[in-house]
């Protein structure tokens, strides 16, 4: 895996407080599907941590990383869903352009926020396969399955299905 170099000034948060960004029309729930549809990601990372019994750590996660010329529509984004955070990545020893990162991982976030958006605003692509099978393993965090042998076994599968399909053309 590259290592990638990240700068994150503390990154914005978005609770459906925002009065930012200003001057800029809502976008309807549909647009955003079909933006996930093309630009989104659904994934389940697996990784060490030193302080859990399995030594291993679930982390579902939402995401949309862009040009940072293109950060207003993350914004925007953020913005009607009503949670996540903007990164602003680094890219500088890759010779590209910098980045930005939408991202959403707060587990309560993503099962009683963002599952509920595209279960009702679905996703119409190849992308939505992928969307059914990591809501499951969403709410299999949410409810704390994760915890359990089987369970973490279960959502190791299903983030090997997520893989498959994402290979998938």
């Amino acid at each position: 895996m590259s290592e990638v170099s990240r700068v994150h000034s503390s990154p914005e948060k978005f609770s459906g407080r925002r009065d930012e960004p200003k001057n800029n029309k809502a976008l309807s729930p549909e647009y955003i599907a079909g933006f996930v549809d093309g630009e989104g990601c659904f994934c389940v990372s697996v990784s060490k941590h030193k302080t859990l019994k399995r030594r291993l750590e679930v982390r579902p996660q939402f995401e949309i990383e862009l040009r940072d010329d293109d950060e207003m529509i993350l914004k925007m984004i953020g913005k009607a869903i009503g949670c996540g955070n903007i990164y602003h990545l680094n890219y500088d020893k890759y010779g590209w352009r910098p980045h930005v990162k939408y991202k959403v991982t707060a587990i309560d976030d993503l099962f009683k926020i963002v599952v509920p958006f595209f279960r009702k605003y679905p996703l119409r692509a190849k992308k939505a396969k992928t969307f059914s099978i990591w809501s499951r393993v969403v709410e299999m965090v949410y409810k704390k399955e994760h915890l359990k042998y089987g369970g973490f076994e279960r959502i190791i599968k299903l983030r090997d299905k997520i893989r498959e399909e994402n290979k998938k053309h």
